[in-house]
């Protein structure tokens, strides 16, 4: 069976998993929700983020004791058998790719926009399609390298986030908090619901850490905390965010900025190094999760192919511990989107909630599953208040799922169909190859002496 190589510890983990996080919905897609929610987009990012902790304390547990690769397929495959667990993969396989050609399109607006050059169509397309082509050659290097590098991108946006935090609060300080919070839910609850929603693709790379169990060094215990300091690093930079990006611009005016942390900034310092700064992590931010989502979309196929749910090819091994075809078809299928997409980044981002929602729905399903089937398994971790955190978790996803647009959901459907027809397509080949080598040994069997 092929095997991955045991390379990272539990900060080069988290970082791949606070890259695959902190990207778009932060630094654009806080513009987008402000305009649904308004000021509530503060609240929007809290239950959001309730709602993804759910089903990490679900994925922790889970992966202390299931340390293949694949994340959520691999879970799903354990509890429900191989036919769930590949439209889990499947969906989380689209996941991966949506979300980052969906980013690529971020990164390609925040460009432009820091280049200070005319924002066409075909320039957003143009960059958001060659940068998963360069992040891909990059991951063919081999993850110790590309991790590498993916922590320094996690690193320097990270400070940049803290650096708006602190001089934004600063301001606030000097000159009143109050102005821009009243009145706090102008689109009503159904708005912040709304916004929550859209935010939730915000918080969904906490994940990626999972998908790469094979990869890390002592999983049993690394994956459990590198998940956990993923998703507090990065709950914590997106509440502060929130607030302070709210109390220094009117949401009005915040959801029509095309670069809407750089608008907020703008009030509270007129620094060139601070505000270029910031725009520039911005791309620092993008390219991170790009990175991310090549590793987990890769991986994601790699454990399905290892499965033989897809062609064996996906799970061939370079000799530097790179799923190779898995990499390659993963980072064109993300330009692929982008091209096809038309640079459409809020209907990219509302397809991708649709499938995460649905693999986060049979994490928690999973858990409960699996603690129903094998309760005598030794865990590393063991997720607190069962059940009622994985029922919660479930409850969530399916309320958020009634949020997202109908678009979304016809688009899901669709999808899955077609995963189903490659199911069987693939099944249906598998049995006739079984078929093809007893042939040959009852044939010898009835031959005589």
């Amino acid at each position: 069976m092929a095997a991955l190589k045991r390379t990272l510890g539990v900060w080069s983990a988290a970082a791949v998993s606070i890259g695959a996080i902190i990207g778009a919905g932060i630094f654009v897609l806080i513009g987008v929700a402000s305009g649904i929610a308004g000021p509530a987009v503060i609240l929007s990012f809290i239950l959001a983020g309730t709602a993804s902790l759910f089903t990490a304390l679900s994925a922790a547990e889970l992966s202390s004791f299931i340390t293949e690769s694949g994340g959520s397929y691999i879970y799903t495959h354990h509890a429900f058998g191989r036919f769930w667990g590949f439209v889990v993969g499947w969906m989380q396989s689209a996941d991966y790719i949506i979300g980052a050609s969906a980013v690529s399109i971020g990164f390609a607006g925040y460009l432009i926009y820091f280049l200070q050059v005319p924002q066409t169509t075909a320039a957003l397309i143009l960059i958001g399609c060659l940068l998963p082509l360069a992040l891909g050659l990059v991951n063919l290097k081999g993850m110790r390298e590309a991790s590498g590098i993916n922590s320094l991108l996690v690193l320097l946006k990270v400070i940049a986030l803290g650096l708006f935090v602190a001089v934004g609060a600063w301001y606030l300080f000097g000159h009143g908090w109050d102005s821009n919070y009243s009145p706090f839910f102008p689109k009503g609850v159904s708005g912040m619901l709304n916004g929550a929603a859209v935010i939730f693709f915000a918080f969904v790379g906490f994940n990626t850490v999972t998908v790469i169990a094979e990869e890390v060094k002592d999983p049993v215990r690394n994956v459990p905390r590198a998940l956990f300091i993923a998703f507090a690093v990065s709950a914590v930079i997106y509440v502060a965010v929130s607030i302070i990006a709210i109390g220094l611009v009117n949401w009005s005016v915040l959801a029509t900025s095309d670069a809407p942390l750089e608008s907020a900034l703008s009030v509270a310092t007129s620094n060139p190094l601070v505000l270029g700064y910031v725009s520039v992590a911005a791309l620092f931010a993008t390219a991170s999760v790009v990175m991310a989502s090549i590793f987990g979309g890769s991986r994601a196929l790699f454990a399905m192919s290892r499965q033989k749910l897809l062609p064996a090819g996906l799970s061939r091994v370079s000799g530097d511990g790179v799923p190779l075809i898995s990499v390659i078809l993963v980072s064109v299928a993300m330009s692929a989107i982008v091209l096809a997409s038309g640079g459409n980044l809020g209907t990219l981002a509302q397809i991708f909630n649709f499938g995460t929602l649905m693999t986060f729905f049979f994490i928690n399903l999973s858990l409960v599953k699996l603690r129903w089937d094998d309760p005598g398994a030794e865990r590393g971790f063991v997720v607190p208040l069962y059940p009622l955190t994985p029922v919660l978790g479930i409850i969530s996803c399916a309320l958020l799922i009634a949020y997202l647009s109908r678009y979304a959901l016809v688009f899901g459907v669709i999808w899955i169909a077609a995963g189903l027809v490659i199911f069987e397509l693939n099944i249906r080949r598998l049995k006739k190859i079984e078929e093809m080598k007893i042939k040959p040994e009852l044939h010898s069997e009835k031959r005589p002496e």
